[in-house]
């Protein structure tokens, strides 16, 4: 009896060390090279939700903001709501014939889209506006839904569902595994981004916050519906973004995501408040595995963003360097 005793102790003993062992040594960042970025985001983690420790930050306020084209998924060659947008110009075009002579609908229509994006935010902001207004909410998503499932990244072939970044996905699991509220602040619409960040990236819509289109309630055949108009009621880009921020969380975030120039003001208001607080730029450096660009770039640029966390001892991701992987289709 003594012996079986001893024995049983023996085996629950090992098997508790075992265990410890174990989880000691799990790497919660798998798909991330050993180093100082990797390091700074573990030791960040651990600050804050060490129980007794000095920075501990209690589950509630902790509060992690996510850029999106760029920094969750890819944004080259151009912004993948565009290609959405693009899209739809094609399919309504018999709908609208004055669009044959009408820029930047001309020039789209003519496969010219440098032509039809010469004219800056004000000409793919009317392309927007016109492909999106006018439809109900669950329309909206209905189409994008559709779009996602069949759409394919020109350069990858892949579906843009595809083109986020593996190594992003571990992290936001892994701070949420550690009482971490996950939320994308992005210059991307509110609208199309909500239709996949539940599936996408575990994060609900309700927290999601992006650019958006004002809505007005109808009665259509006696049912209430939410209609996009084709006006702008918020950009949630640059200023934009901590304004965003606090109308939709409330709550300083504790750590911000980013990597673009329309990122700096967010990561600015993150880390200006008391206590523990983290940034990281993603820095685009793979040209074998994505792109190379910075500060010359049209799409995403990062420059004054990049001066900013030299000063201030950001965290900047060198995507090459750090990244194990990047897209799920990649050959390991």
């Amino acid at each position: 009896m003594v012996r079986a005793l001893l024995t049983a102790f023996a085996f629950g003993f090992t098997l508790a060390v075992s265990v410890v062992a174990t989880a000691q040594t799990t790497d919660p960042l798998s798909l991330w090279n050993e180093g100082a970025t990797k390091q700074a985001i573990i030791q960040f983690v651990k600050d804050v939700t060490t129980e007794g420790g000095s920075r501990f930050v209690p589950p509630a306020e902790r509060i992690a903001v996510f850029d999106n084209d760029g920094t969750l998924w890819a944004e080259q060659p151009i912004y993948f709501q565009l290609a959405f947008a693009l899209d739809r110009v094609k399919a309504l075009a018999s709908q609208h014939p004055e669009w044959q002579n009408k820029e930047p609908f001309a020039s789209l229509l003519k496969g010219n889209l440098k032509g039809a994006l010469a004219g800056g935010e004000p000409a793919t902001f009317q392309i927007v506006m016109a492909t999106h207004a006018g439809l109900t909410t669950e329309e909206f998503e209905k189409i994008v839904r559709d779009w996602i499932a069949t759409a394919k990244h020109p350069k990858t072939g892949q579906p843009y569902t595809e083109m986020v970044y593996q190594p992003m996905l571990e992290l936001l699991t892994w701070l949420r595994a550690h009482g971490f509220k996950t939320f994308i602040v992005s210059g991307g619409g509110i609208e199309f981004m909500r239709v996949f960040s539940e599936q996408v990236y575990g994060i609900p819509p309700e927290q999601v916050i992006g650019s958006s289109g004002k809505l007005t309630f109808e009665l259509r055949d006696s049912k209430p519906v939410l209609v996009k108009l084709p006006k702008i009621d918020f950009i949630d880009d640059k200023a934009g973004k901590p304004v965003g921020i606090q109308k939709h969380i409330g709550r300083r975030p504790l750590a911000a995501f980013g990597n673009s120039d329309g990122d700096l003001q967010m990561l600015q208001w993150t880390t200006a408040g008391s206590g523990r607080r983290f940034a990281l730029l993603v820095h685009h450096t793979d040209a074998e595995r994505e792109w190379v660009y910075d500060r010359q770039s049209s799409i995403g640029r990062l420059d004054k963003a990049l001066d900013e966390a030299m000063a201030r001892s950001w965290t900047v991701l060198d995507m090459k360097r750090d990244w194990k992987s990047i897209f799920p289709f990649e050959k390991q």
